[in-house]
């Protein structure tokens, strides 16, 4: 079932989601050569408690029953998501996804951002740009009575003319007291299909984009998605409210970037 939200609920999921993009841009502050994931994970989680809220990735369980270590997804390279914080260092050139849940005065945050590390290739460079730029492409069909399959088709669209790969199996979804709520959003569709977007309705639209073939795999941690065939992915989320004035982000990416610019300063 799909639970409309109230002006007074996007707000609180607006704080949640806003906490999120500040944990975001604290670990900006420290992405570099030399960095562990597990570094980035401790920061993150030690900034999350210390504004009062609580890392929903942190103990989430999996259909193999494993619940996953860590406050962050960390996924490198050909990591397409789920990625769990280790020990080895972040190398130039490299690039890192990180995904992000709050759960703060009973409302989900969740937001994701692929990172570079260092000088990336600009081969590299341009997924990430052509996979963010297809995020928002989705959100510009996020408006009452369009339908879930625009949402999904202007990902795809954006992707594929580029000549990159639409992971189908992970998808996008309702958010609001729980994480992973109604409907699901998948990066791929037709125009006019699936449900239909009302007033009211919180989802995380989340296009994870391949380098080249869209296949995958586990790794055996059970928790680590792979691109079957070792070419990069990247992947970028916002949290979004559909309302009568158009789509609301209630994520930001403005505050990392804005670390990111002073940074190359």
């Amino acid at each position: 079932m799909i639970v409309l939200k109230t002006d007074d609920e996007i707000e609180l999921l607006r704080q949640a989601n806003l906490l999120v993009g500040k944990t975001l841009a604290e670990l900006a502050k420290i992405v570099e050569p030399g960095v562990t994931t597990n570094q980035l994970n401790r920061v993150a989680e030690e900034y999350i408690r210390d504004n009062g809220a609580v890392p929903t990735f942190k103990d989430f369980p999996n259909p193999y029953g494993n619940p996953f270590p860590a406050a962050i997804c960390t996924s490198v390279n050909d990591a397409v998501v789920h990625g769990i914080p280790n020990n080895k260092p972040l190398k130039d050139g490299d690039i890192i996804s990180i995904d992000c849940g709050t759960l703060l005065d009973g409302f989900c945050g969740d937001s994701c951002y692929t990172f570079c590390v260092g000088e990336v290739k600009p081969e590299i460079k341009k997924l990430l740009d052509v996979t963010k730029q297809s995020l928002y492409e989705g959100i510009e069909q996020s408006v009452i009575g369009h339908r879930i399959g625009d949402i999904g088709s202007a990902v795809q669209r954006e992707a594929e003319t580029n000549g990159y790969g639409v992971v189908r199996e992970l998808v996008g979804h309702g958010i609001g007291k729980e994480m992973h709520e109604e409907p699901h959003v998948p990066n791929y569709g037709n125009c006019g299909t699936g449900e239909m977007l009302k007033n009211g309705m919180c989802i995380a639209i989340e296009p994870m984009i391949t380098q080249y073939s869209r296949q995958i795999c586990m790794n055996a941690d059970k928790w680590t998605i792979l691109t079957r065939d070792g070419g990069m992915a990247a992947h970028y989320e916002h949290t979004i409210a559909i309302r009568k004035s158009g789509p609301d982000i209630l994520s930001s990416f403005e505050f990392l970037e804005d670390v990111l610019r002073r940074k190359r300063i």
